[in-house]
């Protein structure tokens, strides 16, 4: 799609900030593996025990690379400030560090909103892969003027903006090697009409997911914690899951639970107030999946 004039000095500015993107966070990888492989310098001193991987899962191996990576691309300059500021209650690096992409592959952020995670993701498997950013409609008439303005006017490179409906996602077979859900699995729960949200056939939903994976292909859910015991009840009213529902179903549908992750846990928060309470807003409790498609 041809943008106005107006907006043609603005796409330039993304295409370069995007592209010198790609080429710093080459060079971060490409640095990180050479420290990690034991041919670089000494070890950085040793993180905050904050950012630190979670024991839950797995420390070594893959993920520790992966969240090296992630943290490379989150201190990357080209970032807006606005994902900056997010990253604080969103911890990024260890989502990402889960998902473990690697250079050429390819992956989806479902209801994915405004890109703030397919960014970062374009960014892991950089110009070789290929990040499909996925909304329904309710997620697009959200972020729509977002979305438009910095993926469908401007074609970010290594992101691919993806408009379809959960019945119906419209992904090739076999084309995938990771997904991320982040904040939304609970929505496949939620039955708002008059919002255009219908009663959704969940197995239909990850019978279409896991056709669209890869063997061994990944799939890491984040999501706001409920009541234990509540299972699926208060995705309607505070935009809640029950956790060990959520593991049970999404086992179901054929994927195995790998590892989970405690580093947006908070204690405070007793599962009994709305998300979009400002008391929690941005600080719930919340857990971390990792799945593998069996």
């Amino acid at each position: 799609m041809l943008s106005p004039p107006s907006l043609a000095p603005r796409r330039a500015t993304v295409r370069k900030q995007k592209n010198h993107m790609y080429r710093r966070i080459g060079v971060l990888i490409a640095s990180t593996a050479f420290t990690l492989a034991g041919c670089g310098p000494a070890s950085p001193p040793e993180q905050p025990a904050a950012e630190q991987s979670p024991p839950a899962a797995t420390a070594g191996g893959a993920e520790q690379v992966s969240l090296s990576v992630a943290r490379a691309i989150l201190s990357n300059p080209a970032r807006s400030e606005d994902a900056r500021a997010r990253d604080s209650r969103s911890k990024p690096e260890i989502v990402l560090g889960l998902l473990d992409l690697k250079p050429g592959q390819h992956a989806i952020d479902i209801f994915g909103g405004a890109g703030y995670y397919a960014d970062m993701m374009a960014a892991m498997v950089g110009p070789t892969g290929r990040v499909i950013l996925h909304n329904n409609t309710p997620y697009h008439q959200f972020v729509a003027d977002r979305v438009t303005e910095r993926y469908i006017d401007h074609q970010v490179p290594g992101v691919r903006y993806l408009k379809s409906e959960v019945d119906d996602l419209k992904l090739e077979p076999l084309s995938l090697d990771a997904a991320l859900m982040v904040l939304s699995y609970h929505d496949l729960y939620f039955f708002s009409p008059q919002r255009g949200w219908g009663k959704t056939d969940v197995s239909l939903f990850f019978s279409q997911l896991r056709e669209a994976l890869r063997p061994g292909g990944r799939l890491v859910v984040v999501d706001h914690a409920a009541v234990e015991g509540t299972g699926s009840d208060a995705a309607q009213e505070l935009h809640r899951i029950d956790e060990a529902f959520a593991i049970q179903d999404i086992e179901r549908n054929g994927f195995r639970l790998l590892a989970r992750s405690d580093a947006l846990r908070n204690p405070d928060d007793d599962h009994t107030s709305i998300v979009f309470d400002p008391e929690f807003r941005g600080a719930t409790d919340r857990f971390i999946l990792l799945f593998e498609k069996t």
